[in-house]
């Protein structure tokens, strides 16, 4: 299980971790916790459904919210920095996008990015546009940002902070 591998990457750097969700509804939060002991570096979420909520409890900027809608790659980074800053975690994990069954902002339905900010200020992001039912594109989701996590983290096997 992907969030097992990566739940113990974060042990071994001893980091801990925060996720802000939109589209996925708290499912990677959910996907964590359901791991034994993810309680030693997983230390929460805010799940941002309505756009204003991006902004007010995460800070994502209120002008790139107007200029380009929710979802966004930028968002999603602001997302990820956002949960880490309120959740006091070393690494914060986002996303935000279209699941359906309408559009949203412009973008066609399957549009999803997903952004990791780390503990230097660094940003990961991944650009998505998957595909099938609702219920796919959120599970997928779920598995692409927590592919993303696992990634940063074997690259950034080195630093430890806390």
């Amino acid at each position: 299980m992907r969030a097992a591998e990566a739940l113990d990457l974060l042990v071994r750097q001893a980091a801990t971790l925060a996720v802000a969700e939109s589209l996925t509804g708290g499912l990677i939060g959910a996907t964590f916790t359901a791991v034994p002991g993810a309680s030693r570096v997983f230390r929460g979420g805010i799940i941002s459904y309505a756009t204003e909520l991006k902004h007010e409890l995460l800070g994502v900027p209120a002008d790139l919210l107007s200029r380009e809608g929710a979802v966004h790659p930028d968002v999603a980074a602001a997302m990820a920095a956002g949960a880490a800053r309120v959740c006091g975690a070393t690494y914060g994990l986002a996303v935000t996008g279209v699941a359906g069954p309408d559009p949203q902002d412009g973008r066609p339905v399957g549009t999803v990015f997903a952004a990791v900010s780390g503990p230097d200020g660094s940003v990961w992001g991944r650009a998505l546009r998957l595909q099938g039912s609702r219920e796919r594109i959120r599970v997928g989701t779920v598995d692409e940002a927590i592919d993303l996590l696992a990634g940063v983290l074997k690259s950034n096997k080195g630093e430890h902070s806390g």
